[in-house]
């Protein structure tokens, strides 16, 4: 789920951080460029793990800041396909559920993809929410948020950034993209096998 990636990184150190450890400036300025940032192919940062070296430190003509040629390990978030991950339910709609670590939540588990058979029924707590249901030996068993729930990674993906073509004319897409901001990174789980799902389902 954690791994450590080593990058190179050309850091523009602004002036008024000169009066700092150059190691503890640095590594301030590499927390805001990627913290909580998503790198292609590599996943989600979650924090600068350490610095592997630190060279240069020229000052261009008529700028003050000083450029730093840096390699540094970040600890990132990237789930492996048939991973099982436990989180919670974020929302449920018509077309599945969308989970979150807390930390992240661009995690969604299809129709397809849910324990079946099942079926879906009015959320009487959301309003346009609704409950799933897996229904197994006569009986049901609704997921309603109350427990953890285990998934499998399915598959996860970093989609392009869209280019902002917006027509006034298309006010249904517009509201779709305003409803869904765009995921830089978006797992699909399941849970369409035994011991995933709700932890209460299988103990």
């Amino acid at each position: 789920m954690f791994f450590l990636s080593e990058i190179e990184h050309t850091l523009r150190l602004p002036p008024h951080l000169l009066n700092q450890p150059l190691n503890d400036a640095i590594k301030g300025e590499l927390g805001s460029l990627f913290l909580d940032k998503v790198i292609e192919k590599l996943g989600l940062c979650v924090s600068v793990y350490d610095i592997r070296s630190i060279k240069g430190g020229f000052v261009f003509p008529g700028d003050g800041a000083s450029t730093y040629t840096v390699s540094f390990r970040l600890v990132m978030f990237r789930p492996f396909v048939g991973e099982v991950i436990s989180a919670r339910l974020k929302e449920s709609t018509k077309d599945g559920l969308r989970l979150s670590l807390g930390f992240f939540d661009d995690i969604y588990v299809p129709v397809p993809l849910l324990a079946s058979p099942n079926h879906s029924e009015p959320d009487p707590g959301l309003k346009d929410g609704v409950r799933w249901v897996w229904e197994y030996d006569g009986v049901n068993y609704p997921i309603d948020g109350t427990d953890e729930i285990r998934f499998r990674v399915h598959n996860v993906i970093y989609p392009p950034i869209p280019l902002d073509q917006r027509n006034d004319s298309d006010e249904k897409e517009l509201e779709q993209k305003v409803s869904k901001p765009f995921a830089p990174m978006v797992v699909t789980g399941s849970i369409d096998s035994d011991g995933l799902g709700p932890i209460s389902w299988w103990v």
